[in-house]
């Protein structure tokens, strides 16, 4: 990984302000009300960033489409409407990613891209974000274009562990990555507990990074395995399905007890692939870069792993600085850990992402370089 860098939209969201909004509703009932304060209060969230200018009290429309703050009234656009503001709105976060990325990359041109992979859950449209990004990059119009699509939160491994792939086929290969999400766009007032807590947590945000085989002594992260696994029970708790409202995502509050019971088992395969780290405790791993679905997902892991407090640092820190943008959100650990001083010679990191299914991505990478 020769560069990673991420964006985000201009308007803030103050998590306070919106719990209130949300608890303001006139369709809220008194539980309602209470699950919202609990569910926006134990979130470990501070900000999160929105590409929907409307979502904040200091914006005011002539003709709202997702929040009236004259009537501090959420809307309801169908699901036309909100994928129209994700194919413009998305173009630009994964046009500013890709870009910040490329110029990041030390002795990488556009011209020699091979690959453009791009990554998103929340929005369709085409010709898609890989074309677009090809476009404004001024990449060879021979560039291989693959999109990852309605994945969930894990879908960034799959996109890095294919890249790797194909700069293992062709040594000359040079793959940019993009992960671009919208989640805001598909908030909703409800009662519905799983409703309360995704939009307790969701954002927009893109990362994008730059993966090479060619040597470099420049920082950067070496992709070393990948590995894949479903739990065995967890099908109907984590779930993306499209309605005439919007996305509606279905997060169960036993999510994180399922994760709880069954990320040992998901991580042994990763492990079990380097032999130094057979028989190590899992906190004799420098780096742990967790997505952070929730703050329960992330005290489950901290406790079950006995990790310490620094190795979560990196991810409570995204979360409470961004929440959760879905399949972006782990990039934004990683590129915390890449900005940290280093530690003298090479520091492992072991990453993994939670998806519907549930599906459990690992990964192993390792810090090189100055």
């Amino acid at each position: 990984m020769r560069s990673l860098e991420t964006a985000v939209p201009n308007t803030v969201m103050v998590q306070t302000d919106v719990r209130d909004v949300f608890a303001a509703q006139p369709d809220i009932s008194r539980l309602g009300k209470r699950l919202v304060g609990a569910a926006f209060d134990s979130s470990g969230i501070d900000t999160r960033y929105t590409a929907v200018e409307e979502l904040t009290l200091e914006k005011h429309s002539d003709s709202p489409l997702f929040f009236d703050s004259g009537t501090m009234r959420i809307l309801s656009p169908g699901t036309k409407e909100r994928n129209e503001v994700y194919a413009a709105e998305g173009t630009k976060l994964f046009v500013e990613a890709a870009s910040k990325a490329l110029a990041a990359a030390d002795g990488i041109e556009a011209g020699d891209i091979t690959h453009v992979i791009t990554v998103s859950c929340t929005g369709f449209f085409n010709p898609g974000p890989d074309y677009k990004v090809v476009r404004a990059l001024g990449l060879k119009p021979a560039v291989q274009r693959y999109h990852l699509g309605f994945m969930g939160c894990y879908a960034a491994f799959p996109a890095l562990r294919a890249a790797k792939s194909f700069c293992e086929a062709d040594p000359d290969a040079v793959v940019l990555v993009v992960s671009a999400e919208l989640c805001s766009l598909h908030v909703r007032s409800s009662n519905n507990p799983d409703t309360i807590v995704g939009s307790s947590l969701f954002a927009d945000g893109a990362a994008a990074a730059v993966i090479s085989a060619r040597e470099s002594t420049a920082k950067g992260l070496t992709l070393d395995f990948f590995e894949t696994t479903l739990t065995p029970v967890g099908e109907e708790s984590m779930a993306w399905n499209i309605g005439n409202e919007g996305f509606e995502m279905i997060l169960g509050t036993y999510v994180p007890h399922i994760i709880d019971e069954n990320i040992v088992g998901a991580l042994a395969p990763l492990l079990e692939r380097d032999e130094s780290l057979i028989g190590k405790e899992y906190r004799e791993i420098e780096h742990w870069a967790i997505h952070p679905g929730g703050r329960s997902i992330l005290d489950k892991v901290e406790a079950k792993l006995k990790l310490t407090e620094n190795q979560l640092i990196p991810a409570r820190a995204v979360l409470r600085n961004y929440g959760n943008m879905s399949s972006a959100t782990v990039m934004f650990v990683l590129k915390h850990i890449l900005d940290l001083p280093s530690q003298g010679g090479n520091e492992r990191i072991c990453s993994m992402a939670f998806g519907p299914g549930l599906t459990v991505e690992t990964a192993l990478f390792t810090k090189t370089g100055a």
